[in-house]
């Protein structure tokens, strides 16, 4: 039961209004800015207290050895981890001569709120010292949407009550003590202190820190710049040193009287560029971000954001706690892809260092959908980032005796990072994930620069791993065996039905597209009769089937494994992977995350009605959702089968996975793809989307709390608005030349003259299934 929240319920921001030391880390993941590129977490200004200091740069990593006990082929050597780079958010305050900590003194109010509409979060408090004197502390923070390089903070310091000597140190900081990133030592070394020192400079009113990385060779740059605003009296020094460098504000406030400081910071990083060029790189964007000022990246913030809301805002009427989440998710995903150029999106953005700050199959299925829809130029970014790390993922492939690539189930810069083999090796479906997100692009935008470009080389190198992988039997049907699909308590079985359906479509996608593309077709060695094995695989597909039960099997043998001994498992013992052997996993019936759940979602045409009805009955008393992907997955299913309650539970689960702390692990980073399975809940599950070559369809219902639901999305030029109501439905063009689109099946045109109104058909009656003892969904 969800009952307890730290943040004001309001529509357009996420208000904190007081400071609780205990889930200080926490709300720091909550209050993290980024643009994709430079990621911020919701330190406070001061620096101290804090629970994860963190600065990142996308891409920015170090090497450490892997664990192993026992050595075996093709195991990764070498692991990636995001290091925490040059923090230039420090702004730290002394009020005659005490330290502004709010551990010490009296915190008289302190509140901090995340706008949503400006891309700022703005903090307020008063504070009186252990000596007793009061100053009051305004702040704002933003990290750039427009310029990538540049985040900046406004810091004012007010006396109140006395007059008060204050001091502003402004600083970049590298190499600040954090905790131990994991259990193993030989990690824990490889990254103290992982920035080498190559150039520290103060001059006037500006700071700059370049380092280079010990192991991954990867140059950082930082630099500041300031305007100050105080007292005549007001002096200000600058000093550097190997590690730090600072600026020294001093003035003497009456009361009444304020000290504000203007900090702007660039960022820049590179593995190739030299370190007098990767000064200047920084010292640019520090002239750009100075042309603009304060004011004037405030008002950019603005303007990129309110363009962004008319395209992707969803509107909830009837629940203000999943409206306010819904909200939040759609900024922090926007936030983690929309500078990410060419890199990839973290499973934590840049909002913490969870998963080693690593990007896994999330990004394609869950994130990207969302993008796609919203801001598709992110996506065209992300795919090319793949395109990119072509040449590891063949090189893997080649390694373990495939063709084509063979991409990682966890990375930062392409080369594989997992130890556990399981899935590092075995999880192939990424593949599929990818080309699946080439499609969806594609389709939705008819970009066909990118396809030739970028999604003919992404479709091929993976069909070219599925007909490597797998192998026609005697009566020619096609097996991928010894696979991991998205279910990791099911590891290494034959015919993962997500699997085999994604790789189906991937093969299918591969060979239309380079009969469209010849060209590329030749330059990348495809010939006829490689098109032609793709289609045959594909077409030859197996799907496991139980016709005794009338359910799919998430793998060949699934439902004849022994189930779960569910009545004897504690509420204690969840998750069920540190308390029991993935050994007992493995060969029982008991999932982990939504799987054979999701094929029904993403390869929605291979099932009817009644299948969808039927295997979610069937899935639903073994899933325990370990995992925080799976929520989502089965808000869409429940939704489509009927079950609006239950979907409603699963969306709120989903929608407060952060904003409540569910998983009690939003302190490492926030969930980004389950922020993202927020809006699939509601534009997939309530709002029935599914898209493909044929255009889009719709089959809405609102569960019984909602009053309405009104989303927009783009499609191939088009802007498409969808207002549900309880009974019924209206589509309105907004922009572009008329679409056809599907209403519960039924043909609908749209063409810009107002809204085409459609009734919603009554929900089927079905029985709610069940689920395990201690695990259903939490509910408010």
């Amino acid at each position: 039961m969800i009952t307890d929240r730290s943040y004001a319920v309001e529509p357009w921001c996420v208000r904190e209004t007081r400071l609780d030391l205990d889930v200080l880390a926490q709300s720091e993941s909550v209050f993290a800015l980024s643009n994709g590129h430079v990621g911020w977490r919701g330190n406070l200004d001061e620096g101290e207290p804090h629970g994860l200091p963190g600065a990142y740069l996308n891409g920015v990593h170090e090497l450490h050895p892997l664990p192993y006990a026992e050595a075996g082929y093709g195991y990764p050597e070498s692991g990636q981890t995001v290091i925490n780079v040059t923090n230039g958010k420090i702004l730290r305050l002394l009020v005659d001569d005490e330290p502004f900590d709010l551990r010490y003194g009296r915190l008289v109010t302190h509140e901090r709120v995340l706008d949503l509409r400006r891309g700022v979060l703005e903090r307020t408090c008063e504070w009186t010292s252990p000596a007793g004197s009061t100053v009051r502390v305004r702040s704002t923070r933003l990290v750039s949407l427009t310029q990538r390089a540049v985040a900046a903070v406004a810091y004012e310091v007010e006396a109140v009550g006395s007059t008060s000597r204050v001091v502003i140190q402004s600083e970049l900081v590298t190499n600040e003590s954090l905790p131990d990133p994991n259990g193993d030592p030989r990690a824990a070394r490889a990254l103290k202190s992982p920035l080498e020192p190559e150039e520290d400079v103060a001059v006037g009113r500006r700071l700059r820190l370049v380092h280079r990385t010990k192991r991954s060779g990867l140059r950082v740059a930082v630099a500041a710049d300031h305007e100050v605003t105080g007292p005549e009296r007001t002096t200000i020094d600058s000093e550097s040193n190997v590690d730090v460098a600072r600026l020294t504000v001093t003035s003497v406030l009456e009361p009444g009287e304020c000290l504000r400081v203007e900090k702007l910071v660039a960022h820049g990083w590179s593995g190739a560029r030299s370190r007098p060029a990767m000064s200047d790189q920084v010292e640019a964007a520090l002239a750009a971000a100075g042309h603009s000022g304060w004011s004037g990246l405030l008002d950019d913030q603005r303007a990129y954001l309110d363009d962004f809301w008319s395209r992707a805002d969803v509107e909830v009427d009837g629940d203000e706690e999943i409206q306010q989440a819904v909200r939040f998710a759609l900024f922090h995903v926007l936030q983690a892809g929309a500078r990410a150029e060419q890199r990839a999106i973290p499973a934590k953005g840049l909002t913490g260092s969870g998963y080693d700050g690593h990007a896994f199959w999330d990004t394609e299925t869950f994130v990207l959908p969302l993008l796609t829809y919203t801001a598709p130029g992110a996506v065209a970014e992300a795919l090319r980032w793949r395109q990119n790390t072509l040449p590891a993922a063949r090189e893997r492939a080649a390694q373990l005796g495939l063709r084509g690539a063979a991409f990682p189930w966890r990375t930062i810069e392409g080369s594989e990072g997992s130890a556990y083999w399981p899935a590092g090796t075995a999880a192939f479906h990424v593949n599929a994930d990818i080309a699946d997100a080439v499609v969806r692009y594609v389709t939705a935008t008819g970009d066909t620069d990118f396809e030739a470009a970028t999604g003919v080389e992404l479709l091929v190198e993976t069909a070219r791993l599925w007909r490597s992988l797998g192998h026609h039997d005697a009566q020619g049907t096609f097996h991928i065996d010894g696979v991991t699909g998205p279910d990791e308590y099911s590891a290494v079985a034959d015919d993962n039905t997500y699997t085999n359906l994604m790789a189906r479509a991937n093969l299918l996608a591969a060979a239309d597209a380079v009969a469209r593309h010849p060209d590329e077709a030749a330059r990348l060695g495809v010939d006829v009769e490689e098109s032609a094995a793709w289609r045959d695989a594909a077409e030859a597909v197996h799907v496991p089937y139980n016709h005794d039960l009338g359910v799919h099997e998430q793998h060949a043998g699934f439902t004849r494994y022994q189930q779960w001994d569910f009545a004897a498992t504690r509420p204690d013992q969840y998750p069920l992977l540190l308390n029991f052997p993935y050994f007992d996993l493995y060969r029982k019936q008991v999932v982990k995350q939504a799987d054979l759940v999701l094929a029904m979602y993403t390869c929605a045409d291979h099932f009817d009605e009644e299948q969808i009805a039927r295997n979610f009955a069937y899935y639903e008393p073994l899933t325990v959702r370990d995992s925080s992907l799976s929520a989502c997955c089965q808000a869409v299913i429940a939704a489509q089968a009927g079950h609006l309650g239950l979907a409603y539970d699963y969306t709120t689960e989903a929608a407060l996975m952060d904003l409540a702390d569910l998983e009690h692990n939003t302190r490492d980073g926030l969930h980004i793809a389950s922020l993202a399975g927020t809006w699939m809940a509601l534009v997939a599950g309530f709002g029935g989307l599914r898209g493909d070559r044929e255009g889009l369809r719709f089959a809405p219902r609102l569960p019984e709390r909602f009053s309405r639901l009104a989303f927009s999305v783009q499609l191939l030029g088009r802007r498409l608005r969808v207002e549900i109501g309880p009974d019924k439905a209206a589509y309105t063009l907004l922009s572009g030349s008329p679409l056809t689109i599907r209403h519960h099946g039924d043909p609908v045109l749209v063409n810009g003259d107002g809204p085409v109104v459609r009734a919603v058909p009554p929900v089927p009656d079905r029985p709610v299934p069940r689920q395990p003892p201690h695990r259903g969904p939490n509910t408010r």
